[in-house]
């Protein structure tokens, strides 16, 4: 049932605010297991749900922060349109503001551009209790300090997300995945001449055994395409490509530590460390128990610790979260100025305090 929370939210978070109290923002907790464990009383926002505003023609939907995934999808697919950056959901229980407060996108990321990227405004409630607006719904909207994608990523550290407005994009009229056997080594060297070339690439990956690329535009351009790239073309792709997407791949199954690399796409391949190659070369997920923190550095990107155990993205948020550092150590200078922005926000630091670094 579609409502708005608004006031009863903030009047609780203005209340918890008073008392010192710390707050755990909590909606479809598809996503609680990503980050840092929260010690606080459970804000649910799960209720504050509904379409606001959506408006095909001029590519903009406005939803509370609650409304599902899938709700959102679902009006979206009526109108032979889509949420470009393709949000993993982890659960049917997924919501908006879980997915933009993570700023998790999914295999078209570097094609079309992450969460981030489609936020064009929101409203939010600050760490006083008070309900802020940034942004818009127009993609020039924004004079000085751009607050609202400042939120996606913050996992709620620095407000509580209470409406997203977002750009959305057509469906492709077309759309075919095609495999070509090679190692990942050679996956990398084909990644990267791809994307110096105009090909209608909306997802590359490699599984340790072949690449998958996929194509996605008009019929005629997806044949040309073919043509030039060559391989074979997959049958059941857009299972596939759900299974990396959702990470009810095979690879995921694994044991031990699972990181999520961002680096640079030329990077070399590791050849120790079991790897999914995503993104075509930029996001590399690897088992491996001792961080790999400098190693990512060095190579000019950074690690995150997706999981400590055995088993794919628990829905509870439980299972497999285990305690040491999540994110990347910043350097001091940039933690410095994270402070800054959570205490400007977040003045008694009652927000989902620690989700990312202790500091915060």
């Amino acid at each position: 049932m579609d409502q708005d929370l608004s006031r009863q939210l903030a009047e609780r978070v203005h209340t918890a605010q008073a008392a010192g109290m710390p707050l755990r923002i909590a909606a479809g907790n598809t996503k609680a297991w990503l980050g840092r464990p929260v010690e606080g009383e459970t804000l649910d926002v799960a209720g504050h749900r509904g379409i606001v505003g959506y408006e095909p023609t001029e590519l903009v939907l406005t939803a509370r922060a609650g409304t599902p995934l899938s709700e959102i999808e679902a009006a979206l697919a009526e109108a032979g349109q889509c949420l470009a950056f393709e949000p993993p959901h982890f659960g049917d229980a997924a919501t908006l503001g879980g997915s933009v407060a993570c700023n998790l996108s999914g295999p078209a990321r570097p094609y079309a551009g992450a969460c981030r990227d489609f936020v064009l405004g929101t409203r939010i409630i600050n760490g006083r209790g008070e309900v802020l607006r940034f942004g818009g719904e127009v993609m020039k909207n924004v004079a000085g300090y751009d607050l609202s994608r400042l939120m996606a990523g913050a996992q709620g550290t620095l407000g509580v997300i209470l409406e997203v407005s977002l750009k959305v994009l057509p469906r492709p009229a077309a759309e075919q995945t095609l495999a070509l056997e090679m190692d990942a080594a050679a996956a990398i060297r084909q990644f990267n001449a791809w994307a110096a070339r105009p090909l209608p690439i909306t997802a590359a990956c490699h599984d340790g055994e072949r690449v998958r690329v996929r194509l996605s535009g008009a019929e005629a351009a997806l044949r040309a395409a073919r043509r030039k790239l060559g391989g074979e073309v997959v049958a059941d792709a857009e299972a596939f490509w759900r299974s990396v997407r959702e990470q009810s791949h095979a690879f995921f199954n694994g044991s031990g530590a699972l990181w999520r690399l961002s680096l640079p796409p030329a990077t070399p391949v590791d050849p120790i460390l079991l790897q999914f190659i995503d993104w075509g070369g930029a996001q590399r997920w690897v088992y491996s128990e001792p961080p790999p923190w400098e190693a990512a550095a060095a190579a000019g990107g950074h690690a995150t610790r997706w999981r400590a155990g055995c088993h794919a993205p628990s829905p509870s948020g439980g299972e497999g979260r285990g305690g040491g550092a999540v994110f990347q150590p910043l350097p001091e200078g940039l933690m410095a100025l994270h402070r800054r922005v959570k205490r400007s926000l977040d003045p008694a630091g009652i927000l989902n305090p620690g989700r990312l670094y202790p500091e915060l």
